[in-house]
């Protein structure tokens, strides 16, 4: 028999972010990106994979219903005090569970490694502003602290629509909403809660995942109305993510889409997160701030790629940060390797890399 609490503890004990269960595997513990397995428990069987399912819904029947018909759920889970997000899937008709652990206590965000720009575009009064990343990049941590630091300082009405809620947040100077999406829980659908967000008088709208046409185009209109939208999308760059959005709409929409993305977009902040040399994990962050020039690129007929990443080289009076001097800057600052910082490029940008580095050595004395 499993004894789901021994792995918790355990998990919680070693600071694992997330716990694998698969059948026949012992339970496994993700930490700092290696997975290790607990090598005092067991190799899972169906019927321990069926006993953590139940442990885990606890006898929900909707949330029973909804995986039952769907052959997945999304759901969260709180261990003494702790707050799990849950990801039940299937795999051989038995249950796959994957659980990320959420820290009680936000790091503060200026431990964070992400670029000051980000937190002082929150205080705009209204437009788009985007954190974007592959999964576990860090984008729902940035979002959390981005949301307590606006909780702290400003006097506004912040909603959020999360899938599942992972951070209770806790009102200060600001008032916080928090709603979860999904069947049975607060609000169907992220374009659900958007578009009654326009009922509700608040200032400030999070959305926690930005995944169908449905919810940009009730985000844009959001904006477009004099709220601030923070959101998130599945993205690995600052271009991929104006590509991404676009191509939600049909090509004969397309030229109308680029045009209010130009108008209501104000910031997208990509972010990777990678081994670092102290045995830790480092942010690598690219921010591009959306000026009359990459306005203008956005609206062109065809989005250039390169030309957007050209755009956020040399716009970095205005704020922007290209990916190659964020590299750069994580190996100068001896927090990654040199190979690990040329893995994250092509290979016809290792010359641009190889210069950016020396001239910041310069910069910074370090050339010895």
């Amino acid at each position: 028999m499993i004894d789901m609490d021994k792995v918790l503890d355990e998990a919680i004990a070693k600071d694992a972010s997330d716990v694998h269960l698969v059948c026949e595997l012992k339970p496994m513990l993700r930490i700092h990106r290696r997975l290790e397995q607990i090598e005092t428990m067991d190799i899972l069987t169906p019927e321990d994979m069926n006993e953590i399912y139940d442990y885990l819904v606890m006898g929900n029947v909707e949330k029973d219903e909804v995986y039952r018909r769907t052959k997945k759920l999304d759901s969260s889970y709180e261990y003494k005090d702790i707050r799990l997000r849950v990801n039940i899937s299937m795999a051989n008709e038995v249950p796959v569970c994957t659980l990320r652990l959420i820290k009680n206590t936000l790091p503060k965000y200026e431990d964070l490694g992400v670029p000051d720009i980000v937190r002082r575009m929150t205080y705009q009064p209204q437009g788009l502003i985007l954190v974007t990343g592959k999964t576990n990049s860090g984008k729902t941590t940035t979002l959390n602290a981005l949301i307590n630091h606006i909780n702290e300082n400003q006097n506004k009405k912040i909603l959020t629509l999360e899938n599942p809620v992972e951070f209770r947040h806790h009102s200060k100077k600001s008032m916080i909403v928090q709603k979860e999406v999904g069947q049975g829980r607060d609000v169907l659908t992220f374009s659900d809660g958007v578009k009654n967000a326009l009922r509700e008088d608040c200032d400030i709208l999070v959305i926690g995942e930005i995944r169908d046409k449905e919810t940009m185009e009730a985000g844009i209109e959001m904006a477009e109305s004099g709220h601030l939208v923070i959101g998130t999308l599945h993205t690995k760059s600052c271009a991929e993510t104006i590509d991404r959005m676009v191509n939600f709409y049909d090509v004969r929409d397309q030229a109308t889409i680029k045009y209010l993305l130009s108008s209501v977009l104000k910031l997208v902040v990509s972010q990777r997160l990678l081994p670092a040399t102290n045995g830790g994990l480092a942010l690598l962050p690219e921010v591009m701030v959306v000026d009359n020039i990459i306005a203008g690129i956005i609206r062109k007929e065809k989005i250039s790629v390169s030309e957007i990443e050209d755009a956020i080289q040399s716009g970095s009076e205005k704020g922007s940060i290209g990916l190659i001097n964020s590299i750069a800057e994580l190996f100068v600052d001896d927090k990654i390797t040199l190979e690990q910082a040329k893995s994250q490029i092509e290979e016809k940008n290792i010359e641009t890399l190889n210069r950016t580095i020396m001239q910041l050595k310069i910069r910074k004395g370090k050339t010895n």
